[in-house]
């Protein structure tokens, strides 16, 4: 018998269930993989970045709907904090404001909290793929055939459209006609066709330079790929490029326009280009390689462009690429989380139509609406 449902075993979905356990109801978990959380898993690979000590952090999500803002104004960095060591991880602050399990990767913090649930009698059903409703029952695909649930409440925990080799693919949104803002990749790369002397510069990180679309204005490390450009400076500033801005570089930050227009206003004599840039400026040679990528033919003016070099590019990387994505489940659709035509069933994570940045921002949002979502459908079914 099971009191509550809970579809999806990410951040989000194990948060819910927790919630609802804690309120002492009888709760199942149906996952579609064959594991829990694999993309909580995939992104520990290079350090679980939980969180983000920023006590601005709400404006990262802007625009906030009513029922975001007070999930994250009630769960927010500092608490996210407190419950990793309550699953006995201690955490630290790096000099970015980044918080990390000191353990880094994200298995140990998922075992203690898989740990948390079984003792709290929580129910994990693994290769459960929701297939729709069935009247009043909740309809799977698993593998001994078709199950069918009628709880006394439900959260939706399905996650986004992007990484669907770890589960979140949005096939979920067919089941919702009408409810769902199209997806769109977030935090992601864009495609650059490079000429062929950037080759040699594949795989290698861009320092020292600042990425600016409208007011977005980051200062991050990218990457030049075969694919174009990706990395944390160019996913912070994605959302803004992703709605028509266009992205430049200012290839020396923290010297003024004056400054490098009088720099480069020394005598030249015989010098290449290149080597007079090299030489006053002290660019690095993969910034000169992106001027000559992105400035052909040099204008006369150098120095408007070493401060706002603009990046051609053919538009963002696949959805399924992304991070993240934009779009979901739109929160009109939903009084609180509870999905206003269908009481009792309630939605959280990535699955809402809401966007953050990288930084530990997604994951506090995923812990949050979880949490929040919980609370409500709880409180729902011990109403009834």
């Amino acid at each position: 018998m099971t009191d509550a449902l809970v579809i999806g075993a990410g951040p989000a979905g194990l948060m819910a269930a927790e919630m609802l356990a804690q309120a002492g109801l009888r709760v199942t978990i149906a996952e579609a993989m064959a594991s829990p959380a694999r993309k909580f898993l995939m992104a520990g690979k290079s350090g679980l970045n939980i969180t983000k000590d920023d006590a601005g952090y709400l404006a990262a999500y802007a625009p906030l709907p009513p029922a975001l803002h007070a999930a994250l104004a009630e769960f927010g960095p500092d608490a996210v904090q407190d419950w990793a060591r309550g699953l006995g991880q201690a955490v630290f602050t790096g000099s970015t404001g980044r918080v990390f399990p000191v353990a880094m990767k994200a298995s140990p913090l998922l075992r203690a909290w898989l740990r948390r649930l079984d003792a709290l009698g929580v129910t994990l059903q693994t290769r459960w793929r929701l297939t729709g409703w069935d009247g009043g029952a909740l309809t799977f695909a698993t593998p001994e055939g078709r199950a069918a649930l009628r709880p006394v409440v439900t959260v939706l925990a399905l996650g986004g459209a992007s990484w669907a080799r770890l589960g979140s693919d949005g096939a979920w949104a067919g089941l919702m006609p009408g409810l769902v803002a199209p997806f769109q990749p977030a935090n992601m790369g864009f495609v650059v066709d490079w000429s062929a002397h950037m080759h040699r510069h594949f795989g290698q990180p861009v320092k020292g330079c600042a990425l600016q679309a409208g007011a977005s204005r980051d200062r991050g490390e990218f990457v030049i790929s075969a694919r174009g450009i990706e990395g944390g400076g160019v996913y912070a500033v994605s959302r803004a490029v992703r709605e028509g801005a266009a992205l430049t570089l200012d290839l020396m930050p923290d010297v003024a326009l004056a400054d490098v227009a009088a720099r480069l206003a020394r005598p030249r004599g015989k010098a290449t280009v290149a080597a007079h840039l090299r030489r006053v400026l002290g660019l690095d040679p993969l910034r000169l390689a992106l001027v000559q990528e992105f400035a052909r033919p040099l204008p006369e003016a150098l120095a408007p462009l070493i401060k706002a070099l603009p990046v051609r590019h053919a538009g963002p990387r696949p959805l399924d690429e992304a991070i993240s994505t934009a779009g979901g489940l739109r929160f009109d659709a939903l009084d609180g989380f509870m999905l206003r035509d269908r009481p009792g069933v309630f939605a959280a994570g990535e699955m809402l139509d809401w966007e953050a940045p990288t930084g530990g921002y997604l994951i506090t949002g995923c812990l949050a609406t979880g949490r929040a979502a919980g609370r409500e459908a709880a409180r729902y079914a011990l109403t009834r």
